[in-house]
């Protein structure tokens, strides 16, 4: 079965933008994930968490940014070679332009 692991490793925040720009100045942090939270992404034996987003448990407008390289990953593919340091990982965030997320997404080989 071929899986993929996301982790959430930093969560940001701009005030100045989010004042500047966003309907409620005071929207703040992400509130759909938290630091260290781990996500497994399962391909094989009839399960495939790829094509149902994890049953609504991730956000939409992140999964639109990190899905390609959870493909990737599921396919047993290189997920960012010659630009990480290792391969099968890529450091990625969602479009939130002032409050990103940032996940790190890992090819898992057993």
């Amino acid at each position: 079965m071929a899986k993929v692991k996301v982790t959430v490793i930093d969560k940001k925040c701009y005030p100045e933008l989010q004042k500047k720009y966003c309907m409620d100045p005071d929207v703040g942090l992400c509130p759909m994930f938290e630091v260290g939270q781990e996500f497994i992404i399962e391909k094989g034996n009839g399960k495939d968490d790829f094509w149902h987003m994890l049953d609504g448990k991730f956000c939409s407008e992140a999964w639109d940014c990190v899905s390609r390289y959870i493909y990737a990953g599921l396919q047993g593919g290189s997920i960012m070679k010659d630009w990480m340091r290792h391969e099968n990982e890529m450091i990625a965030c969602c479009n939130d332009g002032t409050r990103p997320v940032i996940f790190k997404i890992e090819r898992i080989d057993e």
